[in-house]
Parts: C-alpha cells; sequence; structure tokens
C-alpha cells in the first residue's frame, strides 16, 4: 500500500492497529470523534485529519474502524464524511464489526462515487489487536483485498477473503455469537462449580486438558474468578453483535436458543451498568451479589 494510510476511529481496537501500522513504517493520518485520542499516535509519528473527509481526501486507502452500525454509517454519510472525498482510485475498508444490510449499504455508496470498498472485520480483541494477531474477514473488491494484505499482515495473523461483501460480516457475527454464548456457560460452569464447593482454578486446570479447551477460557477465567473485568471487549459491544447474529438468524430461520438466551443475559448485563465492562461481566448475572 504505497502512501499514506487513513485510519478513522481510535477506540480500543483502532488505535492498537493503527499504532502497529505505524510501527512498520506506513505513514498513518488518523481521526476520531473526540480528537484528542489521537494525541498517542502523534507521539508515535500519525498525522491527524480534522473530519474523515479530510483524511480520505489526503489517503489513497482509508480504514474504518468504527464501534457499531450507527458510527460506521456516519462516518460515511454525515456531514464531512469519507463520501465527500471518496472517489476513483480510492479504497475504503471498514473493519467494523456491523450488520451485512448495513456492509451493503455503504458499499453501494462508495462503488457509486467510483470508489473501491472492502468489509473486513476483525476476530480478537484488545491484546490480539496490540500484538498484530487479529484475524482478518474480508469481503468485497478483490483488487483491493489484495493491495490490503500488507497491512493486513501487520495487524492480523491470518486474512480470508470471502467473496461478497456482507460475507465478512456474517461470518464476525456468526464468531460472536459462538463467543457470546460460549462465555455463559462458562460463568454459569464457574459458579456452579464454587457454590458446590469445588474450586473454580481447579476447574480452570481440567478444562484446559480437556477437549474444550481454549484461549478464552484460559485467558478471561483467572481475572473473572477475582471480578476484574477490565475490557478488552466491552460487554455492550458483545451485545450488539448477539443482536445483529439473532437477526441474521431470523433472516435465516434459523432456531438459535441458546444464542439467545445468551443475549438476555448481555442485556441483563447491561442493565446492571456493566455495559463498560469486559464481555465476561455477565459472570456477574449468575453470580449476583458484589461487583
Amino acid at each position: 500500500m504505497e502512501g499514506e494510510i487513513g485510519f478513522l476511529g481510535m477506540g480500543i481496537m483502532g488505535k492498537a492497529m493503527a499504532m502497529n501500522l505505524l510501527r512498520h513504517g506506513f505513514k498513518v493520518t488518523v481521526w476520531n470523534r473526540t480528537l484528542s485520542r489521537c494525541d498517542e499516535l502523534v507521539e508515535h509519528g500519525a498525522s491527524v485529519g480534522e473530519t474523515p473527509a479530510a483524511v480520505v481526501k489526503k489517503c489513497k486507502y482509508t480504514i474504518g474502524m468504527l464501534s457499531d452500525p450507527a458510527a460506521a454509517l456516519s462516518v460515511v454519510f454525515d456531514k464531512d464524511g469519507v463520501l465527500e472525498q471518496i472517489c476513483s482510485g480510492k479504497g475504503y475498508i471498514d473493519m467494523s464489526t456491523v450488520d451485512a444490510e448495513t456492509s451493503s449499504k455503504i458499499s453501494e455508496a462508495i462503488t457509486s462515487k467510483g470508489g473501491h470498498f472492502l468489509e473486513a472485520p476483525v476476530s480478537g480483541s484488545k491484546k490480539p489487536a496490540e500484538d498484530g494477531q487479529l484475524v482478518i474477514l474480508a469481503a468485497g473488491e478483490k483488487v483491493l483485498y489484495e493491495e490490503a494484505l500488507p497491512a493486513f499482515d501487520v495487524m492480523g495473523k491470518k486474512s480470508f477473503f470471502l467473496g461478497n461483501v456482507g460475507n465478512g460480516a456474517k461470518m464476525k457475527l456468526v464468531v460472536n455469537m459462538i463467543m457470546g454464548s460460549m462465555m455463559n456457560a462458562f460463568s454459569e460452569g464457574l459458579v456452579l462449580a464454587d457454590k458446590s464447593g469445588l474450586s473454580s482454578q481447579t476447574l480452570l486446570d481440567v478444562l484446559e486438558l480437556a477437549a474444550i479447551a481454549n484461549p478464552m477460557f484460559k485467558m478471561k477465567g483467572p481475572s473473572m474468578i477475582q471480578n476484574n473485568y477490565t475490557p478488552a471487549f466491552p460487554l455492550k459491544h458483545q451485545q450488539k453483535d448477539m443482536r445483529l447474529a439473532l437477526a441474521l438468524g431470523d433472516e435465516n430461520a434459523v432456531s438459535m436458543p441458546v444464542a439467545a438466551a445468551a443475549n438476555e443475559a448481555f442485556k441483563k448485563a447491561r442493565n446492571l451498568s456493566l455495559g463498560d465492562l469486559d464481555f465476561s461481566a455477565v459472570h456477574q448475572t449468575v453470580k449476583g451479589g458484589e461487583h
């Protein structure tokens, strides 16, 4: 990817991803709704764009990493948005987790202006983002995908090209739906072990040696036992992904009772003001008591 890369959205993920690009010698121009979030990147050599339009004007390729469909749409369509400056020869890569409909809407708008579009949501949270170990689920324009690979290789450990726009979004929602459902089963197991007089730590040791061993249990388990829910992936975003995955289930008439129950648990957690904590804080809905 020659020239400057634009990066819109300096949340937990965007900031870490843009930092990796800078570290690997890419020239990056950043933007965030609250511009002060860009300060740390400027210290590492980034430039700042005053608006998404200004970033797109300056850069051949611009990446968006926004929190939800509403934010992803507003960065493109609002005044001083991406759409005002996107044109032939420029590419927009949306790495936000949104539904296929939102992605298609953005894609149509970008391509109608002659721009190239790729959706590329990622699997992985704060630490994989910092370590350049994300899994990138791309779909859309194949040429743009190939041009973006040098940047994807810095931000992620593996990239998939899934065909038409919408497929990246759908794959991401399926992955996060499974993850959210598993987190709920895991929380119930931790509490059940504890209330049955067993050691939660021993449960973790057993799980790690069993067929269901996985990095999420290993990484999140110890902090959950200590009621530490420092956000790597905020719970409100996990609930948004469950909601979008259930809508995809509705569309395809797929019965998803486990995911539906998990979504209710995440909604309850949001009602308990746990939305800004890590999604593992759904543990508190099973556990009850102090948090």
